[in-house]
């Protein structure tokens, strides 16, 4: 007798798989929507080396074309001011 109930509890314990399975899911879910929240809130450090060269490359085209009115502003008057020597944006300064 104790045989016989040896080998059928796998056998009747079988149709149980998927309701552990859901059960465990459900059990996670909370944990997983949480890492989730704490992923969408928090910048990984690719994504603040992604937003700094962003933000460094339109501070460079900002200087380039502040460089390239003051040179042209400089050919057409020449005894200008302002045409001393040119310390406008630097990108590099904070």
């Amino acid at each position: 007798m104790r045989k016989a109930l040896i080998l059928l509890l796998p056998v009747a314990l079988m149709p149980l798989g998927g309701c552990v399975r859901t059960v465990a899911s459900v059990v996670t879910a909370p944990v997983k929507v949480a890492s989730k929240a704490v992923d969408w809130t928090t910048t990984s450090q690719s994504e603040a080396d992604r937003n700094y060269g962003r933000k460094m490359r339109k501070k460079e085209a900002k200087e380039g074309r502040e460089r390239r009115e003051w040179a042209q502003r400089c050919r057409h008057t020449p005894d200008d001011s302002d045409c001393r020597q040119y310390d406008g944006y630097q990108a590099a300064r904070n």
